[in-house]
């Protein structure tokens, strides 16, 4: 079976493996649990809670089982580096489906009413069995598509679930933070949104300026500074990269910052984060061409109109013609969907890395076996040309006799780059026979 295959087995075997466990789970607790927590909020916070923690360890499992990363002996920081990855990607994945459950059984439970509870470990073992499958395969086939469209369903599923329990039927009159200015259940809910939704940030991003900095890398070492087949090196590329982090981490931290600290016992602390978050996102938006200049043209000019339209509903606003609670929830979710849109383009550089990385290798390795079955068999990668230090061999073995002139190459209707092939008898390159678990391999360590 293939790696695609594979990954969609083993995820059924997830599914009814979770759903057992989601369905004993449950009905333990509805026998041994104390009264208290038999309150319908408790009991859903208790499901969601189980759910969650299937889905962590199916995740888990899936993400770690073939990875060469864990058992490095040499290499200790790559051990770190992918043990911070796994917890990092559990809280993003178990703080989404906890809420996004929790969303769910209020959902129903406004349908169904009292008579719900006699199918709670039914529920229970429904939601576990479909996370378990849908996090397996995706720890599987992990990319950064994936993640950033997590965090739109995180936000959304947590304060649409407070503001649905929330015991003041007029915080929307005033703004957000009224509907967290309590000790309530929805507010709790609504502030660790907030804190956690910080966090899914910084966690985002950090994979994201971990992207840019490999497809750099990769740019250097293909393209360098003498081809003209690419372009060189971003001038003040560390300074970029490192501001654009910085940003991306103050903004996670002022969403932290607005879920920690309650307006009534924290004014000034909550204020210093609130008012400064348009600003850390203003300046973000406004200055992307220069800090990531390997996005796309729409990218920017998506940044630059969604500046303008927030500036538009503030303006409405300060002439008292809408509510702050409206232009607040326009605005979180505006950069919510711009903070997608940016981590999708990362998550295509990275595809096209991968693509590219795949095409060099299997045509390098044709290349220098001088295998013309192959040769045909392997697509030319037009984008992608040879390391310079292929250029020098070929440019040595041009010098001491190769004969061949740039008119004879021209003449015979190849494409430009191959001029720069080896031949067989002055190749410095080894031939080794091409990995058929290459794609695989390389996919599973991005």
């Amino acid at each position: 079976m293939g790696r695609n295959q594979r990954a969609e087995s083993s995820g059924l075997i997830s599914c009814v493996v979770c759903a057992v466990i989601g369905y004993f789970a449950m009905t333990m607790f509805r026998t041994y649990a104390p009264a208290i927590w038999q309150l319908t909020q408790r009991t859903f916070t208790a499901c969601s809670g189980i759910a969650a923690g299937c889905a962590v360890v199916s995740f888990i499992i899936g993400y770690t089982h073939f990875s060469r990363s864990l058992r490095e002996k040499h290499h200790w920081y790559l051990v770190v580096r992918r043990l911070f990855e796994v917890l990092a990607l559990s809280v993003v994945y178990g703080s989404t489906i906890f809420l996004t459950s929790f969303m769910f059984l209020d959902m129903i439970n406004s349908l169904m009413g009292k008579t719900m509870t006699g199918y709670l470990p039914a529920i229970c073992a429904a939601f576990s069995g479909i996370v378990g499958y849908l996090t397996f395969v995706q720890a599987e086939l992990m990319n950064a598509k994936t993640l950033a469209s997590l965090l739109p369903f995180f936000i959304i599923a947590g304060v649409s679930t407070a503001g649905s329990t929330s015991d003041d039927p007029y915080w929307a009159n005033n703004n957000f933070s009224q509907l967290g200015d309590r000790t309530t259940f929805a507010a709790r809910m609504f502030n660790s949104t907030l804190m956690l939704g910080g966090i899914c940030i910084i966690i985002i991003s950090y994979f994201a300026i971990s992207e840019l900095v490999a497809n750099y890398r990769q740019r250097l070492r293909w393209h360098g500074d003498e081809t003209k087949l690419g372009s060189g090196p971003i001038p003040h590329f560390v300074p970029r990269t490192v501001i654009l982090g910085i940003l991306l981490t103050l903004a996670g931290i002022e969403f932290f910052g607005i879920g920690m600290f309650r307006y009534t016992p924290h004014p000034v602390l909550h204020n210093v984060f609130a008012r400064s978050l348009p600003g850390v996102m203003g300046i973000l938006m406004l200055a992307l061409p220069w800090l990531a200049p390997q996005l796309s043209k729409a990218v920017y000019v998506i940044s630059d109109l969604a500046i303008v339209v927030c500036a538009y509903t503030g303006i409405i606003w300060l002439e008292g013609e809408n509510t702050l609670t409206n232009v607040e929830a326009f605005a979180g979710l505006l950069f919510l969907g711009w903070f997608v849109v940016f981590t999708r383009q990362i998550a295509a550089i990275e595809t096209d890395r991968v693509q590219a990385q795949l095409l060099h290798a299997q045509y390098d390795v044709a290349a220098s076996g001088n295998d013309a079955d192959a040769m045909r068999t392997v697509p030319i990668p037009v984008n992608v040309p040879v390391t310079r230090a292929s250029k020098d061999d070929v440019e040595a073995a041009k010098t001491a006799g190769s004969g061949a002139t740039d008119d004879d190459h021209s003449k015979s209707g190849r494409h430009h780059w191959l001029r720069w092939l080896p031949s067989r008898h002055h190749s410095a390159i080894e031939t080794k026979p091409v990995d058929s678990s290459l794609e695989s391999r390389l996919a599973s360590d991005q």
